[in-house]
This record gives structure tokens, C-alpha cells and sequence, in this order.
């Protein structure tokens, strides 16, 4: 198994963004119709399935032993006490977080912009 596997996901409006893997792919994902997204996108529950089928379908044995996210995030008007609220909550809430075997480790850049 390769040492690490990057993606890149970029916020593009309310319940949706853009995804750059690393190995080439890129495309729009977004929230299920359920969450008040839409059809036709790439969802978060998709990508977790997707992503077990076909490492199932190709037959490895390996696993992932951690699984580091270093979001970078912007702020005005905020210490940045909320961004860490709202990643807790995200962790909290998530679909996809509770079902990782694998250590979960989020190390967020904040940027906090002064205001003008």
C-alpha cells in the first residue's frame, strides 16, 4: 500500500464542494437529497460504499492504520473558538467518522482574517 493518499476538497456553497484526489479525479460533491442536497452528485455515504466495494472487489488486506485531516480555515470576526466547536461537532454528527477503525486525527490550520 502507498505511504499516504491526498485529497483536496474546497467548499463551493452551502452542502456542496469541489474534490481533487490525488491520483487525478476531481468532481462535485454535495450532501444526499435527504440532507437537503441534490441528486447526481458524489455524496460522502457514496464515496464511503464506493470506496469498500471496490477495495473488497480488488482483494486487499490491508488496512489504514490512522487517517489524518488538516483542514485550512478562514475566519473574520472569530478567535477561532468556533471553528473548533463546529469540528467537534462535524466529528460528532458524522455518518462516515464513527465508522473508522482507524485513528481519526484533525489538525486544523485557522486563519483568522482582521476585519476591516
Amino acid at each position: 500500500m502507498a505511504e499516504s493518499y491526498k485529497t483536496w476538497v474546497r467548499k463551493t456553497g452551502k452542502r456542496k464542494g469541489w474534490l481533487t484526489c490525488g491520483n487525478g479525479p476531481e468532481m462535485e460533491f454535495g450532501a444526499p437529497p435527504d440532507a437537503h442536497g441534490k441528486e447526481g452528485w458524489l455524496t460522502p455515504e457514496d464515496a464511503f460504499a464506493g470506496a469498500l466495494n471496490t477495495c473488497i472487489h480488488l482483494d486487499k488486506t490491508e488496512v489504514f492504520t490512522h487517517v489524518v485531516l488538516r483542514p485550512r480555515i478562514t475566519v473574520r470576526n472569530d478567535d477561532g473558538s468556533k471553528v473548533h466547536r463546529a469540528l467537534q461537532m462535524a466529528r460528532k454528527y458524522s455518518l462516515i467518522a464513527p465508522s473508522l477503525k482507524s485513528d481519526l486525527i484533525i489538525e486544523p490550520e485557522i486563519i483568522i482574517e482582521a476585519t476591516v
